[in-house]
């Protein structure tokens, strides 16, 4: 498990109309076609703790970030699901503060990607997102390295 520069093929699908702020985690696996990436998310985010889970969800939704249900077709404990094959899948949530944030997650053939992209609209965004971004890398971490475990 490792940070890793965000690949130029990571940030093209994006769909941001500018990205302020990105970073990466690789982790390495077995075989991971046992699952498609929507899956994937799906065990990261939904299988964690929900201690967890609450913690993401507040932390997320203090940073401005509009989530839907948390557990429904076409969301992934809060985040739309924008495009989904068996090798990826990249989620999103809306601004209400200025934020604005997508997850995207990679299978690869023995690996996983999860790559995160904000933009930051305003100064508001810009003052919340300066009191998270030190944390960001380690949780992304932690949520990739308990789920592949």
């Amino acid at each position: 498990m490792r940070h890793v520069p965000v690949p130029s093929h990571a940030r093209q699908l994006s769909t941001l109309a500018r990205i302020d702020y990105e970073n990466a985690v690789l982790a390495d696996l077995g075989p991971v076609q046992d699952r498609t990436a929507e899956q994937w998310a799906r065990t990261i985010m939904e299988d964690a703790p929900s201690d967890m889970q609450r913690t993401l969800t507040q932390g997320w939704t203090a940073l401005g970030l509009q989530l839907g249900p948390a557990r429904s077709e076409g969301f992934v404990l809060g985040w739309r699901v924008q495009h989904s094959t068996p090798d990826l899948v990249l989620l999103s949530a809306a601004p209400t503060l200025g934020l604005s944030g997508e997850l995207l997650l990679q299978r690869r053939p023995h690996s996983l990607l999860l790559s995160c992209f904000i933009r930051l609209d305003d100064d508001r965004a810009r003052a919340l997102w300066d009191r998270t971004e030190s944390r960001h890398p380690k949780a992304m971490h932690q949520m990739l390295e308990r789920a592949t475990r």
